[in-house]
């Protein structure tokens, strides 16, 4: 396998870093090497974060921002509207986005990359359905290991165990439930173009 990248982008308090480090662990226990780090300006709810992660069968040496990602996931469709969200998308790519209007929908901002795969989904519905609140990394992790097939649900339930292990065994089998339901989503759907 080839460097794969990720970049990821959110607002905070919806759990852009976590999703990040999520990723890195579940690719990490499928054997693989990670690197995993977030950025952000102003540290508070709602200004825009970003995590970026990088997944080899070697050694990984960069240290540098995604500028080029091979999976771009969204946390929040109105981010969409920002210039450099989109940026450094290529023929091949799949995008993630969290969005209650669709994959057809999102043609206006996503249109100028006409070779890319939209795996658009109501992430906040389904963790309001499983967790009560619209967090929707866990969400959106499910659907990264099914697009992507970088790792399997097995090694997504074992990072779930391990970073939510502090909030509790109850959020912790919700939040593997909700990774699953996201990953079942998508197991009768074709990935739009």
């Amino acid at each position: 396998m080839l460097l794969k990248q990720i970049r990821i982008h959110g607002r905070g308090g919806q759990g852009a870093v976590t999703l990040g480090e999520l990723i890195a662990l579940s690719a990490y226990y499928s054997g693989k090497k990670v690197q995993a780090f977030p950025s952000f300006g102003v540290e508070r709810r709602g200004a825009p974060a970003e995590s970026y992660i990088r997944i080899s069968d070697k050694e990984i040496t960069r240290r540098d921002h995604i500028r080029n990602p091979d999976y771009l996931v969204v946390l929040d469709s109105t981010l969409l509207g920002a210039s450099d969200v989109v940026n450094g998308l290529d023929k091949g790519d799949i995008v993630f986005v969290n969005s209650a209007k669709g994959g057809d929908n999102l043609g206006k901002y996503l249109s100028i990359y006409p070779d890319i795969k939209i795996m658009a989904f109501d992430a906040a519905a389904l963790a309001v359905e499983v967790l009560g609140r619209p967090i929707v990394n866990t969400a959106m992790l499910g659907a990264f290991a099914y697009g992507t097939k970088l790792f399997t649900m097995k090694d997504v339930a074992r990072a779930i165990k391990e970073k939510l292990a502090e909030k509790g065994s109850e959020t912790v089998m919700k939040n593997i439930e909700l990774a699953q339901k996201a990953y079942d989503h998508f197991g009768d759907k074709e990935i739009k173009n």
